[in-house]
């Protein structure tokens, strides 16, 4: 499907400028509602803290030639598989070395000559009840192998504290299941930041907002790793078997099919079957992104079981190493047909007349599919022509019928640049919605499509957006149109989308505009 295009009349220069101050609207650090400006601050960075190894001379030899000899003795022994295209989901194990290292070495395998500026670590605590997901903020990470530092602006992106995304560095100081895979990294990739996650107790909401950011941020350059063991306890022979299912249930690659699987499972009173996989929530995450990104080539790299290295039968935990690969893109372009177009901007209407008529926010119910669906949207409404208020937002918690209804009453009343609307000009306000695609991570800003696309810049605490449509109103080229996001919208200098300290993100919008 295609994306609607819309014309508007050519204004002139003086008229664009004025236009695109409000149209192009800034996002913040946490892609929510975001209003015409953009709001500069610069970003503090933390002193470098350094977070200690936890179980090296446990889990992994604490001498770091022999961890390295015993590395390499595990990468030599296994093989790349075939697959196409970069490799951007890694499931692995988390034990011992002794006991997972064969498979793990199967999963970091497939990195060997990649290169890749950050990895996401995401795993679940095992150690530390709290009710949250943690991000390890800034510093360092260290290893017998040497230090790798914590992409701080990243780990800052995935940060969202109403919806209980938090900076925490006291849950990871005593957790394994991250640092067991970051030995394996260093031993296969060079020059690359790390973001450490884990997950606590958390309701499915807090978990897809996770997705839906995870998802944002993966790129050439970004690869996710997800830590998890699979049965823990019972028989050897249950294991295979229950371990086979929740392989797969994940390489179906639906977040739904993988619950239920365990679920099923957990409950079939196999004795001492404690959990189908450790680390399952970080895994739907991981599934989530990946039908957000429409990643679909999922493969099983290696599996085995606790029993399979040392001989008991009895007591088993299974371990397995999946891979994701394929190129990163946005699930589908957003498309409202004609009927759900209308139904959009009757719902904007009726809010917009109701709330600014007698302040109430009218109850409606959408008979469109996609009206249900957690879309952004902008809402920009214009008076004879001019810009009156633009307001939207990128990564809603909410239907979409919900969130036309929340950001024309902002546009409305909320855009810091004008007054509110008075019921004496209702009848001259048109009403434009802009509904949009998630965004996507690019690495190269040679890859956007000028009109097609449009575009977000940030580097930590400074960001800014243009709408598509910004570019094929002014005939801008490709240069001068992100010169002017970085310097109008963003306060950066012009030429910061060339900084690859700067992250880039496009995503499509369908313009419904009334007549």
């Amino acid at each position: 499907m295609k994306i609607q295009k819309v014309v508007i009349p050519a204004l002139i220069i003086i008229g664009f400028l004025i236009f695109f101050g409000a149209i192009s609207t800034l996002t913040n650090k946490n892609s929510k509602e975001t209003k015409g400006e953009t709001t500069s601050s610069s970003t503090q960075r933390s002193e470098s803290i350094v977070r200690q190894p936890y179980v090296a001379g446990s889990f992994y030899p604490a001498d770091s030639q022999e961890l390295a000899a015993r590395l390499n003795a595990f990468l030599s022994g296994v093989d790349k598989i075939e697959a196409s295209g970069k490799l951007r989901i890694l499931i692995v194990p988390h034990a011992g070395i002794d006991y997972s290292g064969n498979v793990a070495a199967g999963g970091f395998k497939q990195l060997e000559g990649q290169s890749y500026r950050r990895v996401i670590l995401l795993g679940v605590s095992h150690n530390v009840y709290f009710d949250h997901i943690a991000v390890y903020p800034s510093g360092e990470w260290e290893t017998p192998l040497g230090k790798v530092a914590v992409d701080e602006d990243l780990a800052q992106t995935l940060t969202d504290e109403p919806q209980m995304i938090k900076s925490n560095r006291q849950a990871h100081e005593q957790e394994h299941s991250l640092e067991v895979e970051l030995i394996f990294l260093q031993q296969v990739l060079s020059d690359f930041k790390i973001v450490p996650v884990l997950i606590g107790q958390v309701a499915d909401e807090t978990l897809s907002s996770l997705a839906r950011k995870v998802s944002n941020n993966l790129s050439d350059q970004t690869l996710l790793v997800v830590s998890t063991d699979l049965s823990h306890y019972p028989s050897k022979k249950v294991a295979d078997e229950v371990d086979s299912e929740t392989i797969e249930a994940i390489l179906s690659g639906n977040s739904d099919i993988f619950t239920q699987s365990i679920k099923k499972n957990e409950s079939a009173d196999y004795p001492n079957l404690v959990t189908c996989a450790c680390g399952a929530q970080a895994v739907r995450v991981a599934l989530q992104s990946a039908k957000l990104l429409n990643l679909t080539d999922f493969k099983k790299i290696a599996y085995e079981n606790s029993g399979d290295v040392t001989g008991d039968n009895e007591r088993a935990v299974g371990y397995a190493a999946i891979g994701v690969w394929g190129k990163t893109e946005n699930s589908g372009e957003v498309m409202l047909d004609n009927e759900s177009q209308k139904e959009a901007l009757a719902i904007a209407r009726e809010t917009l007349v109701e709330y600014i008529s007698h302040q109430k926010i009218p109850s409606v119910i959408a008979t469109s599919a996609v009206l249900q669906d957690n879309l952004g949207a902008f809402v920009t409404l214009r008076k004879n022509g001019q810009l009156r208020g633009c307001i939207g937002r990128f990564e809603p918690d909410e239907p979409l019928r919900q969130g036309i209804q929340m950001m024309t009453i902002a546009a409305a009343t909320d855009d810091p640049r004008f007054s509110p609307i008075q019921p004496v000009e209702l009848a001259e306000i048109k009403i434009e919605i802009s509904v949009m695609t998630p965004k996507r991570k690019i690495e190269d800003w040679q890859e956007i499509e000028l009109g097609k696309e449009g575009v977000v810049v940030q580097k930590g605490m400074y960001s800014g957006t243009f709408l598509p449509q910004v570019a094929t109103e002014t005939g801008w080229s490709k240069e001068e149109f992100l010169r002017q996001l970085c310097t109008q919208k963003a306060g950066l200098p012009e030429n910061c989308y060339q900084d690859p300290e700067v992250d880039l993100y496009v995503f499509e919008a369908q313009v419904l505009a009334e007549e």
